[in-house]
């Protein structure tokens, strides 16, 4: 089994190939690849690899599939005995990333 934990949008990951995963918004049109190189582990077939902070040469490419918005969150401002309330709603724009290959 390989795997790897990596680094992007601010997030680490454990990430496997054949999957998809929802990362913040990354710029780029759906249907293109990227290269994430902020590898931190890499584990191929019970071989561990461990970077210090990451791993050279180990990169890993993926396929944008869509952008999308996540799940709706509110938000709720209240000050006691002032009369102001406040109601807000969130909702993160993300892309969804397949994961093609994890290459060293």
């Amino acid at each position: 089994m390989t795997y790897a934990i990596i680094e992007a949008s601010g997030k680490q990951l454990w990430i496997e190939e054949g999957r998809y995963y929802d990362l913040n918004h990354i710029p780029v049109e759906p249907g293109q690849s990227i290269i994430l190189g902020k590898v931190l582990l890499l584990n191929k077939d019970g071989h561990v690899s461990l970077g210090h902070p990451c791993i050279e040469g180990a990169v890993i490419k993926a396929t944008v599939m869509r952008h999308l918005r996540g799940k709706k969150i509110t938000v709720f401002k209240m000050k006691p005995k002032k009369k102001m309330r406040l109601k807000k709603g969130h909702r993160q724009e993300l892309t969804r990333l397949m994961i093609d290959s994890i290459m060293t």
